[in-house]
């Protein structure tokens, strides 16, 4: 079965079996004294070694809180009421978002058990119950200070000798992973004798990597990184590992929309929404209001306990004159905190130059395809993968449903400076906006009309753009002339697959899809469309004609898992929750 999460998926290895070969009347002849120089299994040298290979469990403290294992893949979570399966590193994100979504709700998440944990040795425990959880995770000492050695890693393969009390070499193993080397030194006793081959080469937490030709340099090596990187031991999972550099960097390389504003306990978003900040290397920051006014400050950063700190001051913007804790840095947004519920969110806006003549070019050299738009808040499904082609002459059309709408389309700028798409299109009032550009992306564009609950999303269409994925040929090809059951449909866990029960989806090729009834015959029809997004997974946009019955399943989906005979997708909707489709190929 493919997977398209774009995941690095955790595998979890065997223990291999260590084969000695025993010592009859002759003993092994050993290399030379440079090559192999023993040490005692109890030796500071090879607890070192202990402790760079011991698992680190911090990666998952967002469920398990503690630092000193983690929760063996897959398991099952509540978050805010919803389920989720978590089979790898990266699901774990998906519960910080679900966390993120809402800054004022109590976050909640819940395990389902029993589950399995892995200690710093690689021992499996069951676990049965909070309590049981609770009583290991009290054991760590977290904060850095735990025995694990993070800032250094092995590379692997390494081969390790072991010898009797006479220095005989009595045998040897290669060991593929840091499992495999814990488990080699916990099976040797303290007086145990024990070489490695050198030379062995070591990766640092910078990426960069050193060569060690003795035991002398390979403790050298470990001490000098063992306080190199925050090894970030901590239950803070908002911290993303930012620092003072790395905010300033942020700061300074796109502007910043202004998204919410909080002070003195009220509620400010409507009076700065959107304002535009742009932060200079020399300290200085601009405020750009809607009308186009700039309001001139001062910004500075410094570390601090608790994290990166923001100071701002200007003379006008009092709202915003404050030394603020940045609380988090993720997807693109920074989150400013203070005391008494003081607070700022804002959203990082990377177009380039504002250039109108840029945008322009980009929007006539492909089709655009639509990928979402709302309406006052409803989500136009009626429009999802309908086609854009803006001409050079000004004029554009959106085709879909064996329908061409046309209209007028120019690029301009606001007061702010910001580039507006302007659509008129009488018979398609849906899209007839001056839509202001909020994110653009490799093939994609996003935009909105400002102070509203307007949006529109457009994805590239070139023609041959993806022949060269082999993943989208593999699913384009399952869509030639194809049945297909609906298995199941859930929207935010509620199971309404019975529903579709009477119904198969034939979906073909060239884009189309027709819904057909136990008797064969054709009630609905629809198009898909196929895309790798921007955050280089597949993703699949069903959509139906006019006056369909079978809206609901319009999405722009995630494609999960595929195989030639199932295909898993999932849709986040507006509740915080998922949509999921599964379709299962009916043979022929």
């Amino acid at each position: 079965m493919r997977k398209f999460l774009n995941y690095a998926l955790y595998t979890c290895l065997l223990m291999i079996a260590l084969t000695f070969s025993s010592c009859q009347t002759e003993y092994e002849e050993l290399p030379g004294e440079n090559e192999q120089e023993t040490i005692m299994a109890s030796s500071s040298t090879a607890q070192l070694v202990e402790k760079t290979v011991s698992n680190d469990g911090s990666f998952d403290n967002i469920v398990d809180g503690s630092s000193c294992f983690n929760v063996r893949f897959p398991y099952t979570v509540e978050v805010n009421g919803l389920e989720l399966t978590i089979d790898a590193v990266e699901d774990l994100e998906r519960i910080e978002e679900i966390f993120d979504a809402l800054d004022d709700d109590e976050d909640i998440l819940e395990i389902l058990f029993p589950i399995t944990i892995t200690l710093g040795d690689f021992t499996e425990i069951t676990i049965n119950g909070e309590g049981d959880l609770r009583e290991w995770a009290e054991q760590c000492i977290e904060g850095g200070d735990d025995d694990d050695i993070e800032c250094i890693d092995f590379v692997y393969p390494i081969t390790l000798f072991t010898f009797d009390i006479n220095k005989q070499q009595t045998g040897n193993v290669t060991v593929e992973s840091d499992m495999e080397m814990r488990r080699f030194f916990a099976g040797l006793d303290e007086e145990d004798l024990i070489s490695i081959e050198f030379p062995v080469t070591l990766k640092l937490y910078d990426g960069s990597e050193i060569v060690v030709s003795s035991n002398a340099e390979l403790a050298n090596a470990i001490e000098n990184a063992k306080e190199a990187c925050d090894e970030d031991d901590d239950n803070d999972y908002n911290d993303d590992d930012f620092d003072e550099e790395r905010l300033d960097f942020c700061l300074t390389q796109c502007s910043w929309l202004v998204k919410d504003v909080r002070r003195g306990g009220m509620d400010q978003t409507d009076q700065y929404f959107e304002y535009l900040m742009n932060f200079e290397e020399d300290g200085s920051v601009t405020v750009r209001d809607r009308e186009g006014n700039n309001l001139e400050g001062t910004w500075s950063t410094r570390a601090s306990d608790n994290g990166a700190l923001l100071k701002l001051e200007f003379d006008v913007l009092v709202d915003f004159s404050l030394e603020w804790l940045v609380y988090e840095i993720e997807d693109h947004t920074i989150k400013l905190y203070a005391d008494e519920g003081n607070r700022i969110i804002m959203k990082q806006l990377c177009v380039e130059d504002n250039d109108p003549d840029g945008l322009r070019e980009i929007l006539r050299e492909c089709s655009w395809i639509i990928k979402r738009v709302k309406n006052n808040g409803e989500h136009l499904n009626r429009l999802l993968g309908f086609e854009f082609s803006f001409m050079l002459d000004g004029t554009v059309t959106l085709s879909g449903d064996d329908t061409i709408s046309e209209g007028t389309w120019a690029i301009t700028t606001n007061n702010q400076g910001r580039l507006v798409m302007a659509i008129t299109m009488g018979n398609e009032p849906g899209v007839s906006f001056e839509w202001l550009l909020s994110d653009m992306k490799d093939r994609y564009l996003k935009f909105n009309v400002e102070g509203t609950f307007y949006e529109l999303v457009l994805i590239r269409n070139c023609e041959g753009e993806d022949d060269d994925d082999g993943d989208v040929s593999f699913i384009r090809d399952l869509f030639s002339d194809t049945e297909w059951d609906i298995a199941l449909f859930s929207e935010n866990g509620d199971d309404t697959t019975e529903a579709y029960a009477d119904v198969t989806l034939f979906i073909d090729d060239d884009g189309s899809l027709e819904v057909r009834n136990a008797n064969a015959e054709v009630i609905s029809n629809g198009r898909w469309f196929l895309f790798r997004n921007t955050e280089n997974r597949l993703e699949l946009i069903i959509a139906f004609g006019a006056g369909s019955n079978f809206y609901q399943l319009a999405n722009d989906y995630i494609i999960m898992e595929v195989d030639e005979n199932r295909l898993d997708l999932k849709h986040e909707n507006d509740d915080n929750g998922y949509d999921e489709l599964v379709l299962e190929r009916i043979m022929q």
